[in-house]
């Protein structure tokens, strides 16, 4: 079986659960793909934006339940479940992966996927049948702690595991106005959000990690873009994951509500043959 490449996704608002749009019609494209190219993943370690705690925690649950994490949308939008199989097996090698690169983390036998995981895997996975483990983590912590993180983990990808990070990349709320579903997800897109997402494709491509890790510096726009780092985070997850040897490669670019970045990046040395995969899926 080749390595699994590992992936960021922009999970959007909750409602792309219900209105998937150009970002949905990439996810829906990407399960098949992944399987025809890698095979089915044995299990899915997610690190999302909204899985957030003072010390790293694995939850190893062997079921998880639906997490709703979210107020003021339409019912429909409660009425949706992805109610997964957990990964209880995978959890003490991933906590010894984590511990041999020297970060300490916790499993417990609790569960449940909030929206950054369920909203995506909706699409890729629609029967809700891949294992999944959450590997929840430090928000106050910089992009290479979190990078450090991803590295850790990388011989997952030859392990038939795919590491999957899912935040945004732009997201600032105050500059969206009302995207409950209420008003259309369809706008015009700032020019600081394209400038910001833009940036990190070019010094994605260039391999320049050294901008990519202090982009709250170097990065357009970056504070606007990112108030906070929690919604960013998971890329720098998953590009560790990736490593440093392979350019990240972006799957998808675009944008909801005028700011809410809605791009997908592959990462390691299998990246490019997905984007073929997917290439190949759209043509056919």
């Amino acid at each position: 079986m080749p390595a699994m490449p590992a992936l960021f996704v922009s999970h959007g608002s909750p409602m792309t659960a219900l209105e998937p749009g150009d970002a949905g019609a990439l996810w829906q494209r990407l399960g098949p793909a992944i399987d025809a190219t890698f095979g089915r993943p044995r299990a899915i370690v997610a690190l999302s934006a909204h899985s957030l705690t003072r010390e790293p925690v694995l939850l190893a649950a062997a079921r998880h339940e639906t997490v709703h994490d979210f107020g003021g949308f339409p019912d429909a939008l409660y009425r949706l479940r992805y109610d997964a199989p957990g990964a209880p097996a995978l959890a003490p090698r991933v906590q010894a992966l984590l511990a041999g690169a020297g970060i300490a983390s916790h499993v417990v036998d609790q569960g449940g996927l909030d929206h950054g995981v369920w909203v995506p895997l909706r699409f890729v996975y629609p029967d809700a049948d891949v294992p999944v483990l959450p590997l929840a983590w430090v928000p106050g912590d910089p992009p290479a702690a979190q990078f450090a993180i991803g590295a850790a983990l990388a011989p997952l990808a030859d392990e038939g595991v795919l590491v999957l990070g899912s935040g945004s990349i732009t997201h600032n709320l105050r500059l969206l106005g009302d995207f409950t579903g209420r008003g259309p997800a369809a706008q015009p897109e700032r020019a600081e959000s394209a400038a910001f997402r833009d940036w990190f494709a070019e010094r994605s491509a260039a391999l320049d990690w050294d901008a990519l890790l202090d982009y709250r510096r170097r990065a357009p726009h970056a504070a606007l873009m990112h108030p906070s780092d929690e919604h960013l985070l998971p890329w720098y997850g998953a590009a560790g994951a990736g490593g440093r040897a392979h350019a990240p490669l972006r799957l998808h670019a675009g944008s909801a509500y005028g700011a809410l970045g809605m791009d997908a990046y592959a990462f390691g040395a299998q990246a490019s043959r997905l984007a073929q995969a997917l290439g190949a899926a759209s043509a056919a």
